[in-house]
């Protein structure tokens, strides 16, 4: 009866955190407020697209990146081309547009980057990274120049759908919107880390390559990235009205491929900086804190309120076996219903909502079954295909 006493206060311990942090941050997230978007002198941007055998969507993607409400001649497109076929790279080079071509023995997103940094030269102000799906909106480069002239040193835009053809579209998306209203509005409001996407940021230029050199990683670069930046006083400022397209996940297997290379990702760097980030809680560096262990240690949001509801479940057939008063239980799991409710954006409340909501349980499932999968799976690249244009 110990050791069942034990495990209930474990997870206790476990599920009251996860909810507390989430409860904070989605408060500091309703004190988030837009910066004004004011002129600026125009700087120089260097606009980086890794392309990893994304023949189908490149050429139109590179096009649409050329058009921008921003003086030509201070920004460069770069298109860095891994494992793309012939007649593609042909096309790419018929574009006002600068093809980086790569080969590796091991694809990796960081690679891809360094080769092109040592290549395209120094004469750059700022470098915005984007994938080979996304789509930025025609400003998008006026908005982040008047952001970085304000003092911001690294932003991260928001990446809204560009698709929600299928159920899993619809759930990547919302999942996403709710990153930003707990963690990237939270984080920017209390003066945390806004957290780092894959793409849609924009960085100054040489302290970015110097870190980019720096770096090795395979899967989750972004997290990695996301501490290196912290460590070069370069905290992520999130702009929500800075906008990228961002194709979502469209079926459940790769979405699978996805979220197995996140979780292996993030619990590898948990493992890997932990000491640093204890380290840094002792000189009361709590951005750094909060991004290597706080946000590390959590498992997703969606296991996390799954598990919850299970736990809630079942104990109520235990209730009179409890340490604690039962209660606590379906106390957690409504808060965590609730924070996220409010946390999904309006425009996301509509009848794709409801149909996407019933795959909740096999997602879950799915999710869930990935946890004793990820052996390895941050020591090889693992690519997410994308299809639409």
């Amino acid at each position: 009866m110990i050791v069942v006493h034990i495990i209930e206060i474990c997870l206790l311990v476990y599920f009251g955190y996860t909810t507390l942090y989430a409860l904070i941050f989605f408060t500091g997230g309703l004190f988030y407020r837009d910066k004004n978007f004011a002129p600026a002198n125009n700087k120089r941007f260097c606009v980086l697209i890794p392309s990893y055998k994304e023949d189908s969507v490149i050429v139109e993607v590179a096009k649409a990146a050329l058009k921008q409400n921003y003086p030509a001649d201070k920004y460069s497109v770069v298109v860095i081309a891994d494992s793309l076929q012939d007649a593609t790279v042909a096309r790419l080079r018929e574009l006002p547009i600068k093809t980086v071509v790569v080969k590796f023995e091991s694809s990796t997103k960081i690679k891809s980057l360094n080769e092109a940094l040592q290549q395209v030269g120094d004469d750059y102000d700022y470098c915005v990274i984007l994938d080979a799906h996304n789509v930025r909106e025609a400003d998008f480069l006026m908005k982040v120049n008047s952001l970085h002239s304000l003092g911001y040193r690294s932003i991260q835009a928001t990446r809204a759908p560009k698709n929600a053809n299928t159920t899993m579209a619809v759930l990547d998306g919302i999942s996403e919107a709710v990153n930003y209203s707990i963690i990237s509005k939270g984080g920017t409001a209390l003066h945390a880390s806004a957290g780092v996407k894959g793409s849609g940021v924009s960085f100054e230029f040489a302290p970015i390559k110097k870190i980019f050199a720096e770096m090795d990683s395979v899967g989750g670069f972004d997290r990695e990235l996301e501490l290196k930046l912290i460590e070069n006083d370069m905290t992520i400022y999130f702009s929500s009205n800075t906008y990228v397209m961002d194709e979502k996940v469209g079926s459940m297997e790769v979405f699978k491929k996805q979220r197995t290379r996140w979780i292996s990702s993030q619990f590898f760097y948990l493992r890997k900086y932990f000491g640093s980030g204890m380290k840094s809680l002792l000189r009361f560096d709590i951005v750094y804190f909060n991004s290597a262990i706080l946000r590390n240690i959590q498992l997703p949001r969606l296991l996390n309120i799954g598990l919850l509801g299970v736990f809630t479940f079942l104990l109520f057939f235990l209730r009179d076996y409890l340490q604690v008063n039962y209660l606590v239980w379906p106390a957690l799991f409504l808060t965590n219903c609730l924070i996220i409710l409010f946390a999904i954006p309006g425009r996301f409340y509509n009848k794709n909502l409801l149909r996407a909501m019933l795959e909740l349980p096999s997602v879950f499932l799915n999710m869930f079954l990935i946890l004793f999968k990820l052996k390895n799976a941050n020591k090889k690249f693992i690519h997410t295909p994308h299809n639409t244009k």
